[in-house]
């Protein structure tokens, strides 16, 4: 079948006939070698699904294959797939290798859309077509449907919440840090957008102002409108103060006035470092001359609370920042949570000069949370507050100790 382009002909055919696929034109045409000796076939079959595309290469025994679908009006993935593994097995190679690529939406109009949690690894869900779609001065904004999810957020392609699994995410950053903490009262936000952490830190009543520092007022309008079940009217609470203003400049002018306010507790509810599309927006707030400008802008007591990115997906990140942090407060305490939205094991720390979560005991948690009548928890109690801390030994490890990559 490597030189006959008559007997791949009937091959192909009938297999594609038997697949469902639609014929509508082909071409097969074979190639000779310098001396007019055969030298392997081109064909190509058109499809009304799309296109099959086959190329033989005698000299080194191989052959590539094609099958090309769209799902316009139906889904053609199985029939792409049952057609494409037919041909293979008909070929009997010795080794093959295939890649299998979602085009386009299905016939809903769902998309699978992939965010590369590394250059090797990507996680996604299928999204409907897009409720908002914009670009803003800072970033591309996206809010879809999901099945699994609820509406979902992403920002420069990467997800950043969603409905349904939010609260894994936004508990964990929030009531570790807020219920050892005596009696918070005034709290920053640098990023939180969508307005979930907010949310949470309302639920201890000591608290009488939130500032919610998100550079971006096009997150928080679009939050308002679309994900109330995240923020359940947060942004619009009284005590938030919402301050449209790079985090970094704003913390760095806190730090400096002696006689401005001071925070019982810091959260960097932050997009990553680097997105997956190579967005470096939040980057200056994940620096050491950051984190210590975070530290001179607490007050007497309080602690900084931020995400160090996936132990295992982000091993190198992880290890920096922890290591900036112990460079800069006392006690540090990382503690991983899995959230399903990021497709990975994820990593965050408490950390402050005073208070440690690692030393609050089990009744002391569930005391304030009884006292502070913390309710409509899905996540975090007073068992899972010190399970946050238990890590395991490839996270123990990791920044444990200063090196040579502390940075800036």
């Amino acid at each position: 079948m490597l030189l006959d382009p008559e007997q791949l002909r009937q091959l192909v055919v009938a297999q594609t006939i038997g697949a469902g696929l639609t014929i509508v034109g082909e071409k097969f045409h074979p190639f000779q070698a310098a001396d007019g000796s055969a030298a392997g076939v081109t064909c190509a079959l058109l499809l009304a699904e799309s296109h099959l595309a086959i190329h033989t290469w005698p000299e080194r025994r191989a052959v590539t294959l094609d099958v090309y679908v769209c799902n316009y009006t139906e889904d053609n993935s199985a029939k792409a797939s049952g057609l494409l593994d037919t041909l293979i097995a008909a070929f009997a190679p010795a080794q093959w290798q295939t890649h299998r690529l979602q085009r386009g939406g299905d016939a809903s109009g769902h998309t699978l859309a992939l965010e590369q949690l590394t250059p090797h690894t990507a996680y996604g869900t299928r999204l409907a077509p897009p409720l908002v779609q914009t670009q803003s001065p800072f970033q591309r904004i996206e809010i879809a449907d999901s099945a699994e999810f609820g509406k979902v957020m992403r920002l420069d392609g990467a997800y950043m919440t969603s409905e349904r699994d939010e609260f894994f995410y936004h508990e964990c950053l929030v009531h570790p840090a807020a219920i050892t903490h005596p009696q918070p009262r005034r709290a920053l936000i640098v990023g939180g957008g969508d307005g979930g952490s907010s949310e949470e830190l309302l639920k201890h009543p000591s608290i009488e102002e939130i500032t919610l520092c998100e550079i971006d007022p096009e997150v928080i309008e679009l939050a308002r409108r679309h994900l109330q079940k995240i923020h359940r009217g947060a942004l619009d609470e009284p005590r938030v103060r919402h301050v449209a203003q790079d985090g970094f400049a704003f913390v760095q002018q806190a730090a400096r006035d002696a006689a401005g306010p001071r925070y019982d507790l810091i959260l960097l509810d932050l997009t990553d470092p680097q997105t997956a599309d190579g967005s470096a927006l939040a980057a200056d707030c994940y620096t050491l001359e950051f984190l210590q400008a975070c530290k001179a802008a607490l007050a007497p007591g309080g602690a900084l609370v931020m995400h160090l990115g996936s132990p295992f997906h982000h091993p190198q990140r992880f290890g920096l920042l922890r290591q900036r942090l112990n460079a800069s407060f006392r006690h540090v305490a990382p503690y991983t949570a899995y959230v399903p939205l990021y497709g990975a094991l994820w990593g965050m720390a408490v950390a402050s000069d005073s208070i440690d979560p690692r030393d609050v005991e089990r009744n002391t948690v569930t005391a304030r949370l009884q006292d502070r009548a913390v309710g409509e928890l899905q996540y975090y109690n007073a068992d899972v507050h010190p399970a946050l801390f238990a890590l395991p030994n490839f996270v123990q490890n990791l920044g444990a100790h200063l090196g040579t990559y502390l940075g800036t």
